[in-house]
């Protein structure tokens, strides 16, 4: 049976993976800070799908506690084969007007815990010649735009170079890229963007959707919806002065 662990599994693009994969009958192990809601999505999964889910209550900031969710991914008696790196915050104020700490934490979130999740997790695909790491990014990396941008960048690139390096090895790597997504990720990290246009909002459960086809296309980046595929494409082609620009007008996107 496969085993899937999922981090920021109670919400968002991460409650989609949860149901996409319990539906695939595939064992979850979830990780979130919010016991209580664990407890609550574990049972609904087990009564919905009949699958085996373990729930680990952890804040990834916390090095002790994302040492905890390390152990789980590097061991060998209960093996982990997909790791979906999901968890992540933004902050509400472009650099340097958010509190200096809030941009650690957050930084440690977005970087710090999927670099260190992956490392526990990738040997053990690699003895077994199998496995898969998916890590949710951002379009916001897309563009010059400030911490949580420049952490998505790395996200993406990060994932790019491990999958051309684990690629022999038989463990698979994709970046999924989404654009504004209705999640809690906006309303968490204060952010208004009630001026955003219907056309530019995306569904979870879509991203989850195209995550899993372009996985098994093996494509390196995950983008859903024409609207940021052609956005993701014009990026790469205007001069940076003119997505400096762009960037200005921004108003935070997951």
């Amino acid at each position: 049976m496969t085993t899937v662990l999922i981090t920021g599994a109670t919400s968002g693009i991460g409650a989609a993976f949860t149901h996409r994969f319990a539906g695939f009958g595939c064992a979850l192990v979830l990780v979130a800070r919010d016991e209580e809601r664990l407890r609550t999505m574990a049972e609904e999964l087990r009564s919905r799908y009949g699958v085996e889910v373990e729930t680990l209550s952890a804040d990834l900031v916390d090095r002790d506690q994302c040492r905890l969710v390390e152990e789980r991914l590097a061991s060998v008696g209960a093996p982990v084969d997909v790791l979906v790196n999901n968890a992540g915050s933004g902050l509400p104020a472009p650099f340097p007007h958010s509190p200096i700490d809030d941009e650690e934490r957050m930084l440690d979130l977005l970087v710090r815990a999927p670099l260190r999740l992956t490392h526990a997790a990738v040997p053990g695909m690699t003895a077994r010649k199998r496995g898969v790491v998916l890590n949710v990014s951002s379009v916001a990396g897309l563009l010059p735009t400030g911490t949580y941008g420049a952490a998505k960048a790395w996200l993406t690139a990060f994932s790019e170079s491990l999958r051309v390096d684990l690629a022999p090895q038989g463990v698979r790597v994709l970046a999924v890229v989404p654009g504004f997504t209705r999640t809690e990720f906006q309303q968490r990290a204060g952010m208004d963007l009630s001026s955003l246009p219907e056309w530019a909002w995306l569904d979870a459960e879509k991203v989850v959707e195209q995550a899993l086809k372009d996985l098994r296309r093996r494509r390196p980046v995950s983008i859903t919806g024409l609207q940021y595929k052609t956005y993701a494409f014009a990026l790469r082609h205007v001069p940076r002065t003119v997505a400096a620009r762009m960037a200005r007008s921004r108003t935070g996107a997951k």
